[in-house]
């Protein structure tokens, strides 16, 4: 989960833009060649920003949370997303070629160990990489926390959310037969791969938009209309990727594996009104991290990784990090 919804209001708190000095495709096998990117100070410490969605795609903004004269910022577009091809494919794409992705980018890069920078579908890949390779993990900076449990699904697509803004819950549940409301992910896939293009782009868009409708605090409700391909790409990869409860092994896995992280440090920055990835997740996941974790509630913020609050709250974190 994620969007990039009102991106102007929080630009003076990011530093300046800054191009890449290394863009490249990295072939990960599967049939599957994702796009990297490096910017910032080549020889400086080395943090990888973990796009939301899953097929949200990284963006040149994603540079700007970091001093580019200390930090060497990689960026990727995961499988089936942003620049990596083949886009929009699901086959061979999981939580767990992700996370092998990600590492797979670290030794091509020459990378020892980075800090783990990544924002709600980011934050659960970002605590599954570290899960999974702890002694390469720095620390981790997570943005509006989604650890893939049900609850969570059920929050946002069965109803929970509707409950607060019911005209875009409205568009999006009342777009399929009232029979097969009962599971909006499964209703929405039938359409998402029925293989008819202009199917497939308007169930993507109506799905796409309930999100982005809810993405600010300031939203009016309206989530407006995606690029068709964004929105094909966006919306297949969610719905494979919910639909298969994150291809975890459990219900509450990341929770069950926080034992492993106990040492490393992690820096939470969270909207009070995050109606897409409710503080409670963020909340469980520090109680069960303990004294390594660090949770920053922004009050009149919600989700998106621009709301002002939470970008001045980025920065500093990562101004600070640069210090120690």
């Amino acid at each position: 989960m994620d969007k990039n919804s009102g991106q102007k209001r929080a630009v003076h708190y990011l530093y300046p833009p800054v191009e890449p000095f290394d863009q490249r495709m990295l072939d990960v096998g599967d049939g599957h060649s994702i796009y990297v990117e490096q910017s910032g100070n080549p020889s400086g410490l080395p943090v990888v920003v973990v796009h939301g969605g899953p097929g949200g795609g990284s963006s040149p903004a994603m540079r700007r949370y970091f001093d580019p004269n200390v930090y060497r910022v990689i960026l990727f577009d995961q499988r089936g997303c942003g620049h990596s091809r083949p886009h929009a494919e699901v086959k061979n794409n999981t939580s767990w070629h992700l996370v092998a992705d990600m590492d797979r980018i670290r030794t091509t890069l020459d990378v020892t160990e980075w800090i783990v920078f990544g924002g709600s579908w980011g934050a659960t890949l970002s605590l599954l990489y570290a899960q999974s390779y702890p002694a390469q993990t720095v620390c981790l900076v997570l943005r509006g926390v989604f650890l893939m449990t049900q609850s969570e699904l059920d929050w946002f697509y069965g109803g929970g959310a509707g409950h607060f803004w019911p005209e875009p819950w409205a568009r999006f549940a009342e777009l399929v037969p009232f029979e097969e409301r009962g599971d909006l992910i499964e209703a929405y896939h039938r359409r998402l791969f029925c293989g008819d293009r202009a199917t497939e782009i308007k169930f993507a868009r109506a799905w796409a938009s309930w999100e982005n409708a809810l993405a600010s605090v300031y939203s009016n409700g309206h989530g407006g209309e995606a690029p068709a391909e964004y929105a094909r790409a966006f919306s297949r990869l969610e719905n494979h990727y919910f639909r298969n409860k994150g291809f975890l092994n459990q219900d509450g896995h990341i929770l069950a594996n926080m034992d492993v992280l106990k040492d490393i440090p992690g820096y939470i920055v969270q909207g009070r009104y995050d109606m897409i990835c409710p503080p409670k997740a963020a909340h469980d996941l520090v109680s069960t991290w303990g004294k390594m974790a660090d949770l920053r509630i922004i009050r009149n913020a919600g989700h998106a990784l621009s709301e002002p609050g939470i970008s001045a709250e980025l920065v500093r974190i990562m101004d600070d990090l640069a210090r120690i």
